[in-house]
């Protein structure tokens, strides 16, 4: 039966993850669905140009739960059956790819930014503070959120392989997982990558005309 467990909290994981909470949170608000409008993705981002800040904060912060909850609370109650931090980095991965295909919502999701975000909190906190100061220094610069978010998703795994070798020790399936969901993370974002090559990706406080 403990054979099935990890499979259980993988499975587990991903469902979680399937909660497209952009979609459930402007439904319950009496918002447009956020896939009807804009960029049509069902994230923070999205949600904010429906006018409601509150509904586009509360998308982020459960968007971030859903990633951060399953690594935490396997790593917190986990070795007492058997389960270690390669575990809670594929729940987490899980969970990540819920987000991005949501067996709930036809597998349409979106793209993971927040998602990635709760996911490296659980895992190690410095991990996160590392790859959200990436974020913050490129986005300083490039003033591009697309760019920075993918420059923070690619450089967390090279972190984790190089960082404090009590605390992040490395481990196989965890640097797996963060790889995957940075390759993810870029191939999500490839509208941006387009637009940013062709030079007309909006800046953070442009105007769109």
């Amino acid at each position: 039966m403990e054979n099935l467990l990890p499979v259980a909290v993988v499975l587990g994981s991903y469902l979680l993850g399937s909660l497209s909470f952009a979609v459930i949170v402007s439904r319950l608000m009496g918002l447009s669905d956020p896939r009807s409008y804009g960029s049509k993705n069902p994230g923070a981002t999205n949600v904010l140009r429906s006018g409601s800040k509150k509904a586009a904060i509360l998308t982020l912060l459960f968007d971030a739960l859903k990633g951060g909850v399953p690594v935490a609370l396997v790593l917190a109650f986990g070795p007492a059956h058997g389960l270690g931090a390669g575990t809670a980095a594929m729940a987490g991965l899980a969970a990540f790819l819920g987000h991005l295909y949501p067996v709930f919502f036809g597998f349409a999701g979106g793209k993971g930014v927040a998602t990635a975000v709760g996911v490296l909190v659980g895992m190690n906190g410095l991990l996160a503070l590392a790859a959200l100061c990436t974020f913050g220094i490129v986005l300083f610069f490039s003033r591009y959120v697309s760019l920075a978010s993918m420059v923070a998703a690619v450089f967390a795994p090279v972190y984790y392989l190089f960082g404090d070798g009590v605390a992040w020790q490395a481990n196989g399936a965890e640097v797996l997982a963060l790889s995957v969901m940075a390759l993810l993370l870029v191939w999500r974002h490839r509208e941006n990558i387009n637009r940013l090559l062709a030079g007309t990706e909006s800046k953070l406080g442009s105007k769109k005309p």
